[in-house]
């Protein structure tokens, strides 16, 4: 009723011109005002009228075109605190390829390692052509049950498979992703390919355009078989062609907004995919789906040709069954190709011989004091601890550094920017949910938050990225439960790494996950410290057992 009655106020056509009227006018901007925490005299309300009344004709002005989610937002997030620097020196990677046989058993083929992979088609064992008919082949077998594909790529994938088998016999090797398939989220534009962002109004839309990260693993040789689902508009896992499924166990969602993603590598359907995250997104399925998912710093890979959700949060990570395998695919998609006003160029000197005794190693005591002793997490630690890492106790600052859910402000509202045009043509009614809890009322309601209040918001998340910046100035790895206290919603404010990865299965059988946070910019060192718990571990090699043949 309320947002009735501003409506009603706003327009030029209920403008008062009688006395009552006009006191009606004065009475509803106050009440408007206590909304926002604000109190206005009414002589304040009185004044403010003229000022209302002309704001609305600009917002008419303004609406007479809408603007598509691809026109850039002027401002860029800068995680970085003032006066500190992105580590630029590149230093060559040397990525060890395993001597590998063909399996006696060729459906073992979906689980290799993209090490292994690398090493059969460099040295001729298998022909890019033959992997990728193989994935493809089981993209058909299982997509249905897991509904985890939108679109199969199929003639696409196999022109570049040729053409990977045709450079590699003139000697062009384009390293360790050459002729190795892989998916894409569904929210990356691919020409002449649909691209539904997972969702109703969307379902038919083809963009002009590649996407850069589709455009890094082109050149990389990489090749693309499908792109795969997402919860509609990057939210949990349901689509307009169903709910993906969890491989583990098919009555469960497999999480989202990544849903495709995770499951999809999880059950052997494709040896890696490319997800987003904007608060959970790469983090929850991987978890869910027993996958080792990384959330890279924000700006590390340019989102141009991906649908925005939201300008400053979101970020493009890998999500693989290992972390060398997450290394390898960030190692090719980290970049800038000028066209993302929020991406940068930093270095990424993955090492996979280094000591990590030499790692400074922390773990959030505060979070793990609320576990049970006998939980995973703990293992995690000890396993380390084995390793000769000393891995010293911490309190994560939480509440202390982030007392009020930011969050919700930031994403709600630039959400609610970014899918204007779908709001003012009531194209929302069309999409996959109509609960209070999801996009259609998300963003109406965020057309209720101030823009000052916006902005304030963005303030207050300086400050929490000058406070984690310096709290994580002493750790190059940070141990944390996956979904221990508020650090998943700090962490994506702040832009710093993230990976989460398998650490075993609950008493259910579903998959466990912990998570390594890093300084800003510097992925190596989660990725080298998760490398050595998985040297020692097999919770990554662990395949659910509908999808092993």
């Amino acid at each position: 009723m309320f947002r009735l009655l501003l409506f009603a106020f706003f327009s030029s056509s209920a403008l008062p011109s009688l006395a009552q009227t006009r006191a009606d006018s004065i009475q509803l901007i106050r009440s408007a005002a206590r909304l926002y925490d604000l109190e206005f005299t009414e002589s304040e309300a009185d004044s403010l009228l003229g000022n209302v009344r002309f704001s609305a004709n600009l917002y008419k002005g303004m609406h007479q075109t809408l603007p598509a989610n691809s026109i850039p937002y002027p401002f860029s997030f800068n995680p970085l605190p003032t006066g500190n620097k992105i580590p630029t020196l590149q230093k060559k990677i040397n990525w060890a390829l395993p001597i590998t046989t063909m399996p006696a058993n060729r459906n073992d083929l979906a689980f290799y390692s993209i090490p292994q992979l690398a090493y059969l088609i460099k040295n001729k064992k298998v022909t890019s052509v033959e992997l990728t008919n193989f994935f493809i082949a089981r993209l058909k077998k299982w997509g249905d049950t897991l509904e985890s594909v939108i679109t199969l790529t199929e003639e696409l994938a196999m022109q570049q498979a040729r053409q990977a088998d045709v450079d590699l016999k003139r000697g062009l090797y384009r390293g360790v992703l050459h002729g190795i398939p892989y998916g894409l989220k569904d929210l990356f534009a691919v020409k002449g390919y649909k691209t539904t962002w997972g969702s109703t109004p969307y379902k038919d839309q083809v963009v002009d355009e590649d996407a850069f990260v589709y455009e890094q693993l082109r050149k990389a040789g990489a090749v693309l078989c499908a792109k795969l689902s997402l919860g509609a508009l990057a939210y949990n896992n349901k689509w307009f062609g169903g709910e993906t499924k969890n491989p583990w166990n098919l009555s469960q969602g497999s999480s989202g907004s990544s849903a495709g993603s995770a499951a999809s590598v999880a059950a052997g359907l494709l040896p890696f995919a490319i997800g987003t995250e904007t608060q959970g997104s790469i983090m929850s399925p991987s978890t869910r789906c027993g996958v080792t998912g990384l959330r890279p710093s924000f700006g590390s890979v340019s989102r141009s040709g991906a649908m925005v959700l939201c300008w400053s949060l979101d970020k493009v990570g890998p999500i693989c069954r290992s972390a060398e395998d997450d290394a390898i695919v960030f190692h090719y998609i980290n970049g800038d190709d000028g066209k993302d006003p929020g991406a940068v160029s930093h270095a990424f000197n993955f090492d996979p011989s280094f000591d990590i005794k030499k790692l400074r190693v922390g773990y959030a005591e505060n979070y793990f004091r609320r576990l049970n002793k006998s939980a995973p997490e703990w293992k995690v630690i000890e396993l380390y601890t084995s390793l000769g890492v000393n891995v010293k106790p911490v309190n994560f600052p939480d509440s202390a550094i982030y007392p009020n859910n930011l969050m919700g402000i930031i994403l709600n509202v630039e959400g609610a920017a970014a899918f204007d045009e779908l709001t003012r043509t009531n194209r929302d009614d069309l999409i996959e949910r109509q609960d209070r809890n999801f996009w259609p009322n998300i963003f109406r309601a965020a057309r209720m938050v101030p823009a000052v209040e916006y902005i304030n918001a963005n303030r207050y998340r300086s400050q929490l990225c000058k406070s984690m910046y310096e709290f994580m100035k002493d750790f190059d790895v940070l141990i944390v439960p996956t979904f221990g206290g508020r650090q998943l919603a700090i962490t994506n404010l702040t832009g710093h790494p993230a990976l989460c990865m398998p650490i075993g299965f609950d008493a259910s059988g579903n998959p466990q996950s912990i998570t390594l946070l890093g300084q800003l910019y510097q992925e190596a060192p989660i990725l080298t410290a998760a490398k050595a718990y998985q040297g020692k571990t097999d919770h990554h090699k662990k395949h659910p057992e509908k999808f092993i043949n």
